[in-house]
């Protein structure tokens, strides 16, 4: 698995980037549990959850398609979508609490990645 063991790797050095943003704001902010209402550092809380919440699905079903035989092509296509889109949904809630196209867009692709990795091994499984 070797495709996915690439993706891993790169969803890997993402979550630490974003976990060392919240040390990091944890730190100047000096807020030990929680954010303490500080937006800054709910947004940056938020984000690492989001991906905490949704990669490891993704990589799981990723893992599980190339390990089917998917084409090389498909898994590396997802693969690259679901790292794309975690950029864009961990930019745009970093910029905004609010709506922003980094965050909808993010959101958006991670559902479609999910689903069609998701109906690619249903389909596997029943044909």
């Amino acid at each position: 698995m070797q495709i996915t063991g690439l993706y891993a790797g790169l969803c890997a050095l993402l979550l630490i980037f974003l976990s060392l943003r919240v040390v990091r704001l944890r730190r100047a902010l000096r807020v030990g549990i929680g954010s303490s209402g500080q937006e800054p550092l709910a947004r940056a809380i938020r984000a690492h959850a989001n991906f905490t919440e949704y990669v490891p699905l993704a990589l799981i079903l990723l893992a599980v398609a190339e390990f089917q035989g998917v084409a090389i092509l498909w898994v590396h296509a997802a693969g690259q979508l679901l790292v794309v889109a975690r950029l864009f949904h961990a930019h745009g809630l970093s910029s905004s609490a609010g709506r922003s196209l980094g965050r909808t867009a993010g959101t958006a692709l991670t559902w479609l990645v999910l689903i069609a990795l998701a109906l690619t091994n249903i389909t596997l499984m029943l044909v």
